[in-house]
């Protein structure tokens, strides 16, 4: 498996995006690595003194900030082989109960980031014709997990959103990578308060996940068997699906932490 000479991840300050950046410094990447805490990025810089390394300080919201920490890293070391949109956050809503600003947050954050994130280098990759873009999804996308409204809508909505940008920039020789995780053992699923099937080592995670994007496999379920119940989810009508669901455990309101 050939290395990745350049690597742009975005919420790379915890969690799946950490994992990754340090997956990725060990191959030997040059990294340009994105976070609103450039503290932690500062570390994992200190932890890898050998490999190039170049941190930003940015919310996945801000167009502008993004825009900037692109041109920066092209401007440093070349346009990237791959860009992960992770940066992502989880929030318990509630309808009815004013939650409506912690929804548009979550589904700004995890769809509109996403996009935000690959916009400024789609064109040179198009142009090149080469680059894999990868975004993180999500399990909890395929069905609409209750008192996760805005999760599970925003998940979905990147699910959906990654198939259109993949088959989109199919002509332009652009591979793009969907990575759907289960559970996986970070801060964001910490203080989930139900069992969590088949919970995944984040840095397993992150060697699994860069052999799928090294193979540019279009999507993967990671750990496998929650693809298996991803299927078997879906697959379940809807009459079936309320009644089993109805009392699940639920994530606490307005609780979450940054991937």
């Amino acid at each position: 498996m050939n290395s990745p000479s350049k690597v742009f991840i975005t919420g790379a300050s915890s969690g799946i995006g950490l994992a990754l950046a340090e997956q990725y410094a060990r191959q030997g990447a040059t990294l340009g690595l994105v976070a609103r805490r450039l503290d932690a990025l500062a570390e994992l810089a200190r932890r890898f003194p050998q490999v190039s390394i170049s941190t930003y300080s940015a919310d996945v919201r801000d167009t502008q900030a993004l825009a900037h920490a692109a041109a920066q890293f092209i401007g440093e070391h070349g346009l990237p082989d791959i860009v992960i949109a992770n940066a992502g956050i989880s929030k318990g809503v509630a309808t009815g109960y004013g939650d409506l600003e912690t929804f548009r947050e979550v589904m700004d954050v995890n769809c509109f980031g996403m996009a935000a994130t690959f916009e400024p280098f789609v064109r040179a990759m198009t142009e090149a014709r080469r680059g894999t873009l990868v975004g993180i999804a999500s399990v909890a996308g395929v069905r609409g997990l209750p008192g996760s409204g805005a999760y599970s809508a925003s998940k979905a909505a990147a699910l959906t959103y990654l198939e259109s940008l993949r088959v989109e920039m199919r002509p332009f020789g652009v591979a793009v990578v969907t990575i759907a995780p289960g559970y996986i053992r970070t801060p964001m699923t910490a203080h989930n308060p139900y069992r969590m099937p088949f919970l995944m080592d984040a840095e397993r995670f992150a060697q699994k996940a860069a052999a799928a994007i090294a193979r540019k496999t279009r999507f993967a379920v990671l750990p496998w068997p929650m693809g298996i119940v991803a299927v078997l989810l879906r697959c379940l009508p809807r009459w079936l699906y309320d009644r089993l669901f109805e009392k699940a455990p639920r994530k606490p309101r307005a609780v979450g932490e940054a991937r």
